[in-house]
């Protein structure tokens, strides 16, 4: 799709004393945005043809110059536009982040302001998982760094190091430092894109992210059948939240989220069919005769346009991802409570579902391709960390095979 930029007058926005301003408007990518010139003027004035300001015009000293001034401008935008379609970096930008490169604003090479503007872009595409990682990260790196301001050339291998440092003294994990790195990584990645910082500037050269492997816990079948066989009272909280865990478990260790978003209208000819709210994967999975049974109880007096499970309750996007967030924290909370009750030890949490699920499958000499699919990874790598992890009387289990 061209990139484009034209002089417009913006009659939408007529100002209180009848004026309007002039923009240049950007097209890429098939959408539109405005670019201000810093000029307003009654529109009787514009010439819509020639897209220019009448002669007639007597607000200013000299209308020529007014309108040299503005084909100066958009030459230099046309420029821009050409210098990065030269370096093979326009088509990778949005039409927000091409807005930001071709004005240039002072505010876009502070890390802090330009990572607001990535949260609002991802917000306003209703990316709010991906909003909510850059929002932490931020919130993170603005309680170690207290001044206002954090340009990007401040942020070397030792401003790295230093975080770092004041990260794990407090307690925090490792892990949870790398979420951070690897978010503090990508903004200043798109920031290199852009043209906003140098690539000789970057820290991530010599800075190595450091991460390490999380312990996956699985619950045998065993354990599962006594979550199933659980004596709970209807529509109580618990009762909803060991079908939820049952319910990941038997749709292939489905994630929270797309169990909360999951609708009627995804069940069609006994089977569920929806795109991961992460990836937009396509998933289509059996609903088996148990999974029915606890479907069927969801499923009563709903319309196809209406949520299975009592989670998302809001009409608003963002708000629905809230109802999400909180109710996962409650979920999580009250398995420690279906746990105690059913005498298990593992700590019980909204992803032991996904690996119970595939670890029972690989005891079932399941072929890891056929369980990569019903994981939805596109690497066979992914797949092999469930294997890496599993239980440490598996293997054992395995070595006395060996036995002649």
């Amino acid at each position: 799709m061209k990139t484009n930029i034209t002089l417009s007058l913006d009659s939408r926005r007529k100002r209180k004393d009848g004026s309007c301003p002039i923009i240049f408007r950007l097209s890429h990518h098939r959408k539109t945005i405005a670019i201000s010139s810093g000029i307003s003027l009654p529109p009787e004035y514009w010439n819509e043809k020639k897209r220019e300001v009448k002669k007639i015009y007597q607000g200013v000293s000299s209308v020529s110059r007014l309108n040299n001034m503005l084909t100066k401008k958009k030459t230099e935008l046309r420029d821009g536009i050409n210098k990065l379609e030269e370096n093979d970096k326009l088509n990778s930008l949005s039409i927000s982040e091409l807005k930001r490169f071709l004005t240039k604003t002072d505010d876009t090479h502070d890390f802090f302001v330009y990572t607001k503007h990535i949260i609002n872009e991802l917000e306003e595409a209703n990316r709010f998982g991906n909003a909510r990682a850059y929002k932490s990260a931020y919130g993170a790196l603005k309680n170690y760094y207290k001044k206002e301001n954090l340009r990007f050339e401040e942020i070397t291998y030792a401003f790295l190091k230093r975080f770092e440092t004041w990260h794990l003294k407090k307690g925090n994990s490792i892990n949870g430092l790398s979420t951070y790195m690897r978010t503090i990584r990508a903004v200043y990645n798109k920031a290199i894109n852009q043209g906003l910082v140098g690539v000789e500037k970057y820290p991530f050269k010599k800075y190595k992210i450091k991460s390490e492997p999380t312990a996956k816990r699985a619950i045998s079948k065993e354990k599962i059948k006594r979550i199933l066989d659980l004596e709970l009272e209807a529509d109580t909280p618990l009762f909803h939240t060991r079908n939820y865990f049952l319910c990941s478990y038997l749709m292939n260790g489905i994630s929270f989220i797309d169990m909360a978003f999951l609708k009627v209208e995804n069940m069609i000819d006994g089977r569920l069919q929806y795109r991961r709210q992460k990836t937009a994967k396509p998933y289509d999975i059996k609903v088996t005769h148990q999974l029915s049974s606890i479907l069927t109880y969801y499923l009563k007096g709903k319309r196809k346009s209406n949520y299975i499970f009592p989670i998302v309750r809001r009409k608003n996007l963002q708000d629905q991802y809230y109802d999400v967030q909180w109710e996962r924290k409650r979920y999580n909370k009250r398995l420690k409570e279906i746990a105690q009750l059913c005498g298990i030890e593992e700590h019980l949490t909204s992803y032991v579902s996904r690996h119970s699920m595939a670890t029972n499958l690989i005891l079932n000499d399941v072929p890891i391709n056929a369980l990569s699919k019903m994981l939805g990874h596109s690497k066979l790598q992914t797949t092999e960390i469930y294997i890496k992890n599993l239980p440490t009387h598996i293997m054992d289990e395995y070595q006395e095979r060996l036995e002649l």
